[in-house]
């Protein structure tokens, strides 16, 4: 708990600082391309079909509980198991959805994105709303819950490069979230940005408490 409260502020400066700076003008300048060459209106075009819907709608839900979930159970776990170091991952994975939320957020608050519509009608896919607060936090660019997702997956990517199966297993899991919102709720450049943002948090996250959690390398997880 108290690496968690002290490296939060280090690690959020962290993500704004030399290339973890530099990949978040590429994720606004692939943004940029993906609204301007109308790639963004051509995907939501071809993914308005129910069935697929049905089958990537779970991903906004699944995307919101499962953060909640996870680093709780993990924490809870660590603790009844006396093993600091699933309690460490627990804390680590926290951090980084809370960041995943906050640098969202503070994007989402100054570009005011128009999000998709339920059905089709005029193309707003290059609509912002530039300002502050013109559009709220919850929707618009980046994807919150594909950014928190990718925080979370390569957090435990990098946490254990021994155990690849873990990261590849998140990642698995936040292709599903971001694919799944991108065909939904957002688009298509809102999941792409959100990647980079996320694995910006990741890395920065997981190499963060990686470096404490070498003394627990003995431990299974």
């Amino acid at each position: 708990m108290k690496n968690f409260f002290i490296t939060l502020p280090r690690n959020l400066i962290g993500c704004f600082r030399g290339r973890m700076l530099v990949w978040q003008f590429v994720a606004i300048l692939l943004t940029f391309l993906l609204v301007r060459s109308g790639f963004d209106w051509f995907y939501f075009r071809s993914t308005r079909d129910p069935s697929l819907w049905t089958l990537m709608f779970p991903a906004a839900p699944i995307g919101g509980l499962v953060p909640i979930i996870l680093p709780l159970l993990l924490i809870v776990s660590g603790f009844i198991a006396t093993n600091p170091r699933i309690a460490s991952t627990g804390w680590a994975i926290g951090q980084a959805e809370i960041m995943g939320s906050l640098i969202s957020s503070a994007y989402k608050a100054v570009t005011g994105r128009v999000h998709p519509a339920h059905r089709m009608g005029d193309n707003i896919s290059t609509s912002f709303r530039f300002g502050w607060l013109r559009g709220g936090v919850f929707w618009g660019w980046p994807s919150s819950h594909t950014t928190i997702a990718f925080a979370m997956a390569v957090t435990v990517f990098t946490l254990f490069p021994k155990h690849r199966w873990l990261g590849v297993t998140a990642l698995a899991y936040a292709c599903y979230i971001g694919l799944g919102v991108s065909m939904t709720i957002h688009w298509f450049s809102d999941f792409a940005a959100g990647a980079i943002f996320g694995s910006v948090i990741g890395v920065v996250v997981g190499r963060s408490f990686g470096s404490g959690q070498t003394r627990y390398a003995g431990q299974v997880v």
